[in-house]
């Protein structure tokens, strides 16, 4: 059974054998890393750091009790008058397309607007990506724009269609 949960101190092992195992399947949508990003030493020490100072990032899994399935992160939250951060996330490559995602990001939507107490979360996407633009819509996120060459991914600056989400209620 699939559960939606906040990462712990264990996880190291399990989110470095999750974005192992995922590597190519990731490659597409991310920046080039170090091979040695996703080591478990790498993320022993990001763990640590994460529960050292909660501020700056939040990550939510999906678990499938013997192994992270799935990835949401809540980053670069910035406070003061604009009370938002960015989303990013993921899925296993054999889980793609089975609905699993939703949920997961809603979890994370929920503990942005309810517990942080934000007022935008912002995700983007390359316009290639039509899972992740169904995805968004789905969450009630809404296009504001193109970003050109926005992001360096796998080597090369990529277009970004920009979106985002409200908070409800100030």
């Amino acid at each position: 059974m699939m559960k939606t949960r906040a990462v712990t101190h264990h996880d190291a092992q399990a989110l470095s054998a999750y974005f192992y195992r995922n590597q190519a399947h990731f490659s597409p949508w991310e920046p080039l890393r170090p091979q040695e990003h996703h080591s478990l030493s790498n993320w022993q020490h990001r763990l640590q750091q994460l529960f050292a100072e909660p501020i700056n990032e939040y990550w939510f899994v999906l678990d499938s009790g013997l192994q992270i399935v799935g990835h949401c992160t809540l980053s670069n939250i910035i406070r003061g008058p604009f009370q938002a951060c960015y989303m990013g996330y993921g899925i296993d490559a054999t889980l793609q397309g089975q609905g699993l995602m939703p949920p997961l990001c809603q979890a994370a939507l929920d503990f942005a607007f309810n517990e942080l107490r934000l007022h935008r979360v912002m995700a983007n996407y390359m316009p290639s990506n039509q899972r992740s633009a169904k995805l968004l819509a789905r969450l009630g996120f809404e296009k504001e724009g193109i970003a050109r060459r926005y992001l360096k991914i796998n080597g090369q600056w990529q277009d970004h269609v920009l979106t985002a989400k409200l908070a409800t209620t100030d």
